[in-house]
């Protein structure tokens, strides 16, 4: 039986807190702290939920059927399982998350010293791209190429970050804005969904699966161990990251007052943290942390595309790679006002699948449990999508005065109704 090295152990849990780490998870937290300034704390404690709490708990399931979403999903039916995977996939692959980090990479790191011409980004992108394929191209190599050298340079400039944000004194910490006022809480856990973390954890699976596999390790108890270390060691990193961050923008006021997004307050902190070097460091950190979460994406999207269609593997890479340049030079403005309506549609469905798939063995028939809970979350995502898209004027009266609709939660009391009632179902069937 073939057990894994202590320092393989470290390397894999390294490579799956750096596959999470991309730029949306270094810009989000900033812009959180500064709205919810003196109710920063509990915000954090939402949004640490989704965005840390959320991909740990989807790994270790995911761990337990090979990294296969169809396998986890699969209570909901050959074709209902098939379509919510593919659109994970395609939704944190080709169509969103693998572009964007292209658009934000260049936007952020590289903008102000090439120009935001479209040239310019279609320049960076083609060489961005090149080395995404070159290494994705050998995902037997993951765990050195990522786990032992990427990973640790990506540590090091967010320690460096985190450690300036919290030796540097906060200064005036503001009140809070919006509905960081009356519920900082689900206000976080909500913006925990645009680090599309969870999503990204569906996809993760199969890499860190892939990466075990590859050291030789067979047995499937084994496998689901060193997965569980390897995402409880990224939920410390995640949590260390966000918490400094959080930090971060709660002392970011001064620096960038009522800032647009946290990339501008990045800019500054960093700016004024580290002076004319500050901008370079930024690049580099921003540049690292895009490319190692791209390749993980475009490794686990042909892994699976692979699997379904059975075309070969490599082929796979380099039609995704493509079909996410041509995409990211959208621009980053067109691919969020897409991007979002999507995931607040995806997300419940999700969340409902992974959570209840720990409970399946206290279940007479799983599918007559989880397939009626993920179609409420599903239909009341839908509804999720519709609002955030700017439509809701077509949507009833009624839907506006549901519990915790202002707090984009309403899929939540209907889909624990429907498990209840389901579970009541389920134990009268037998």
């Amino acid at each position: 039986m073939t057990n894994l090295r202590t320092r393989d152990i470290i390397a894999l849990g390294f490579m799956t807190f750096a596959l999470f780490i991309g730029a949306g998870n270094i810009i989000f937290p900033p812009i959180v702290a500064q709205q919810a300034g003196a109710h920063v704390w509990l915000a954090a404690a939402g949004f640490l939920i989704t965005a840390v709490g959320l991909p740990v708990i989807t790994i270790m399931a995911l761990s337990r059927v090979e990294g296969s979403i169809q396998l986890l999903s699969s209570p909901l039916g050959k074709i209902a399982s098939l379509i919510l995977t593919v659109v994970c996939y395609l939704s944190v692959g080709p169509l969103f998350a693998t572009p964007r980090t292209a658009t934000v990479s260049y936007e952020i790191g590289f903008s102000s010293y090439f120009g935001t011409s479209a040239g310019s980004l279609l320049i960076y992108s083609i060489i961005y791209f090149a080395v995404v394929t070159v290494v994705s191209l050998y995902p037997n190599k993951l765990l050195d190429t990522v786990g032992h050298f990427l990973a640790p340079l990506k540590i090091i400039s967010l320690a460096i970050l985190g450690i300036a944000a919290v030796m540097i004194p906060s200064g005036y910490i503001p009140p809070a804005v919006g509905n960081y006022i009356s519920s900082p809480v689900s206000e976080g856990f909500v913006s925990g969904y645009l680090t599309m973390d969870t999503l990204g954890a569906l996809v993760f699976g199969i890499v860190i699966i892939h990466a075990i596999h590859s050291r030789g390790v067979t047995d499937k108890k084994l496998v689901t161990r060193y997965a569980i270390i390897a995402s409880l060691i990224s939920g410390v990193g995640l949590t260390l990251v966000y918490l400094s961050l959080f930090k971060l923008g709660l002392g970011s006021h001064e620096v960038a007052p009522n800032a647009a997004n946290g990339a501008i307050i990045l800019h500054a902190y960093v700016q004024h943290a580290f002076g004319d070097l500050g901008s370079l460091f930024l690049t580099g950190m921003i540049f690292l942390a895009c490319m190692v979460t791209a390749i993980g994406l475009t490794c686990a999207c042909a892994e699976y595309f692979s699997q379904l269609t059975k075309i070969p593997y490599k082929i796979l890479v380099f039609i995704l790679v493509g079909f996410s340049l041509l995409i990211s030079n959208l621009g980053l403005t067109k691919l969020i006002a897409v991007s979002v309506p999507v995931l607040s549609a995806i997300y419940p469905p999700a969340i409902v699948v992974i959570m209840l798939s720990f409970f399946s063995k206290f279940w007479n028939n799983s599918s007559r449990v989880v397939a009626p809970v993920t179609a409420v979350a599903f239909i009341f995502g839908i509804i999720e999508g519709i609002k955030v898209a700017g439509f809701e004027t077509v949507l009833p009266e009624t839907i506006q005065h549901l519990p915790l609709n202002e707090q984009n939660l309403a899929w939540l009391i209907p889909a624990l109704i429907v498990l209840v009632l389901s579970v009541a179902i389920d134990k009268i069937k037998k």
